[in-house]
């Protein structure tokens, strides 16, 4: 019997990546997001890989839609193997500029979201003796400036979910924190501005990011390893040791490179 996956944020990016390779290697697939008309292509890319796939249009931030789109998932396959907390969303600001909003939106999204999904998939979960993974970023290793509001959502989705790896080391549940670096994807091109807007535009060339398949095989790797932590790119990994041995050169290391970004809010 097939085992089934549960991803939040699947419309587009790194989430729509996990779908299809989920699909790919024979899970039943439960994906979510707030768009339905590119969700709905995904589930189509999904079904046509001869897979059982379904579409909940969900909001993350809202407790009730997490508690539907995973009871929707458990109606559907009866029982859940993997959750993938993919949804998330940045912002690029000075937090002098910032309207408090705006760090609340991406808490909401970010952190919340990860709560929510978690704590109603739970029960399935350690039934199955499954994964459940965080997609985060090198912002949950080492805070950045001009996104306060990202690293601050995954610093406490690392540590909610290294809280829940620890209660349940003798239950057989698997906790994994993925930290891509900078991937291709719409999460810079919808990153908030100071009052809550979409910037609309990406500050690197997306072309020679780290393309979302890549974090996905990656993901999915470390999900049938059972690995605690991943960090991808080298500059993710660069970030972690530094962030370790040597804090203060990357504190300078990292004000460069964010103040050298086209249209940086500081200098």
């Amino acid at each position: 019997m097939a085992k089934t996956v549960v991803i939040t944020g699947a419309s587009s990016g790194i989430g729509e990546a996990l779908a299809y390779q989920a699909a790919s290697l024979g899970y039943n697939v439960c994906i979510a997001a707030r768009n339905m008309t590119k969700l709905e292509e995904v589930r189509k890319r999904c079904l046509d890989m001869q897979v059982q796939c379904i579409a909940v249009q969900a909001d993350v931030s809202v407790e009730s839609d997490c508690e539907q789109f995973i009871q929707s998932a458990c109606n559907t396959f009866g029982g859940i193997d993997i959750l993938i907390n993919n949804a998330g969303i940045s912002m690029r600001a000075l937090l002098k500029d910032c309207d408090l909003n705006v760090i609340r939106q991406l808490m909401d999204i970010n952190f919340w979201g990860t709560v929510y999904c978690t704590k109603f998939a739970l029960p399935y979960l350690l039934k199955s003796k499954g994964s459940v993974v965080g997609v985060s970023s090198i912002a949950g290793i080492k805070g950045l400036p001009g996104r306060t509001g990202y690293s601050a959502s995954k610093f406490a989705m690392h540590g909610f979910l290294e809280s829940l790896r620890l209660e349940n080391m003798k239950t057989g549940l698997h906790v994994l924190v993925a930290c891509p670096g900078y991937t291709a994807s719409n999460i810079r091109n919808m990153a908030l501005n100071s009052h809550g807007n979409s910037q609309a535009e990406s500050p690197y060339n997306e072309n020679k990011l780290m393309q979302p398949d890549e974090v996905a095989k990656a993901i999915f790797t470390a999900i049938h390893q059972r690995k605690n932590y991943i960090y991808l790119t080298f500059q993710g990994k660069v970030t972690f040791f530094l962030s370790k041995f040597f804090p203060k050169l990357l504190d300078r290391l990292v004000y460069k490179t964010v103040a050298k970004e086209k249209d940086s809010p500081f200098k």
